[in-house]
C-alpha cells in the first residue's frame, strides 16, 4: 500500500460527478442523503455508464501492474471503493478524491468500517453503523484510516524484508501515527497469510528483474532494451516491496550490492 499517483479526470466526467453529488447534497435530511447516495451510486456505477467507465479508466492508471488492488497490491481491482464510506459520508459519494480501485477480498472486509479521532475527545471512536442501527450523522473527527490518495502509508509503516514480510508500524507506541498504522493494517487485513507469501515471491521477482537488467546493461544491449526492462520492473505488482527494497537496501547487504549496481535508474 503506497501513496497513489495523482490522476485527473476528463473535465466532462468531473462535471457529471459534481452534478450527481449535488443531487444528493440538496436533500435536507441526513437519512435521505444516505439513502440517495447508496441508491444513485449503485445505479450509476456500472460498466455501461460512460461516467463510471471513465472513472474506472482513471483509477486503472493509478494501479500497479495489471490493475492491482490499491490495498493488497496482489489481486485484480474490480470495485470502485470509497475510502470514506458512502453509508456514513453521503457528501463524498461522488467525490473523485474519495475513490480507489480495490479487489473484493479487501473491499469486503473493510465494508463500512470506519473510525475517527473524535473532535471532542481526541479518542479513537468507531463510527461504523450497525446493519440495523439508526441512520444518524457520524461523530465529527479526523479519519484514523490512512488515505493513499493523499498520504504515504510508508511514513507510518514498514515492510519486514529480512524475514516475515509483515507490514509493521514504525512510529512510537501510543502515538496517533502508530494507532493509524495499526488500524489500517487490521481493517484492511494487510498481513493475511496469502499476502505474506505474495510479498516474499515479489521480493524474489524484483531481485531477478534487477539481475536481468544488470546482465543486459553490462553486455551492452541497446538503450531501448534497458528502458523496456525498467518500465517492466516499475509496472510489477507489489510496488510496496520495490519501494521498501530501495528504502532499506543500505541495511541489507545483498540488497545494498544489487541496488548499488543499478543507481543509473533507481
Amino acid at each position: 500500500m503506497i501513496r497513489l499517483p495523482q490522476v485527473a479526470l476528463p473535465l466532462n466526467t468531473a462535471a457529471e460527478l459534481q452534478t450527481l453529488q449535488s443531487s444528493v447534497d440538496i436533500l435536507r435530511a441526513y437519512s435521505d442523503r444516505v439513502e440517495a447516495a447508496k441508491t444513485l451510486f449503485k445505479r450509476r456505477n456500472t460498466a455501461k455508464n460512460p461516467t463510471f467507465a471513465e472513472v474506472r479508466k482513471s483509477l486503472t492508471r493509478m494501479c500497479a501492474g495489471a490493475r492491482r488492488c490499491v490495498y493488497c497490491e496482489d489481486s485484480c481491482a474490480d470495485e470502485v471503493e470509497h475510502i470514506k464510506p458512502k453509508d456514513l459520508y453521503p457528501e463524498s459519494v461522488f467525490h473523485w478524491n474519495n475513490y480507489v480501485y480495490a479487489c473484493g477480498p479487501c473491499n469486503g472486509p473493510k465494508n463500512n468500517q470506519f473510525a475517527v479521532f473524535s473532535a471532542g475527545t481526541g479518542l479513537v471512536t468507531d463510527i461504523t453503523r450497525p446493519r440495523l442501527g439508526p441512520v444518524l450523522e457520524p461523530e465529527p473527527g479526523s479519519p484514523v484510516l490512512i488515505d493513499p490518495r493523499w498520504e504515504d502509508p510508508l511514513q507510518f509503516m514498514a515492510l519486514d524484508l529480512i524475514d516475515t514480510h509483515l507490514l509493521l508500524p514504525t512510529k512510537a507506541k501510543g502515538s496517533k501515527d502508530r494507532v493509524r498504522a495499526e488500524y489500517t493494517i487490521e481493517v484492511l487485513k494487510l498481513n493475511r497469510d496469502v499476502l505474506l507469501k505474495a510479498r516474499r515471491e515479489a521480493h524474489g521477482h524484483y531481485e531477478a528483474r534487477l539481475s536481468q537488467y544488470i546482465a543486459v546493461r553490462d553486455r551492452g544491449d541497446s538503450a531501448a532494451q534497458l528502458r523496456h526492462l525498467i518500465r517492466a520492473l516499475k509496472r510489477m505488482q507489489h510496488p510496496t516491496v520495490w519501494k521498501e527494497m530501495k528504502r532499506q537496501h543500505v541495511a541489507i547487504p545483498m540488497l545494498a550490492q544489487i541496488i548499488g549496481s543499478v543507481k543509473d535508474f533507481v
